[in-house]
C-alpha cells in the first residue's frame, strides 16, 4: 500500500518539475552550467587551433582546461 502512495506522489513531484521547467523556458531561462567560452571565444579558439596552436598553449590563453579545449574544438569540428 505504501509502495502506491510513493508512487503516486513522485508522479506528482515529476509532474510539477516539468511544468515549472516548461514555465521557466517561457520565461526565456534555460537550466544546466553555463559555457566556458562564448560564441566568439569559441570561434577564435577554433581558429587559432587550425593554424597549429597547442592545446596547452591555448588552454593558459583562456584560463579553461586542455579538456575543454579538446572538447570543444572536437564539437565544432
Amino acid at each position: 500500500m505504501f509502495g502506491v502512495i510513493a508512487e503516486f506522489e513522485r508522479d506528482i513531484i515529476r509532474q510539477r518539475t516539468m511544468e515549472g521547467l516548461t514555465a521557466a523556458r517561457a520565461m526565456g531561462r534555460s537550466g544546466g552550467r553555463p559555457f566556458a567560452l562564448n560564441k566568439d571565444q569559441r570561434r577564435e579558439m577554433v581558429k587559432m587551433r587550425n593554424e597549429g596552436r597547442s592545446l596547452s598553449e591555448l588552454s593558459r590563453l583562456f584560463g579553461i582546461s586542455r579538456s575543454t579545449i579538446a572538447r570543444t574544438y572536437e564539437a565544432a569540428s
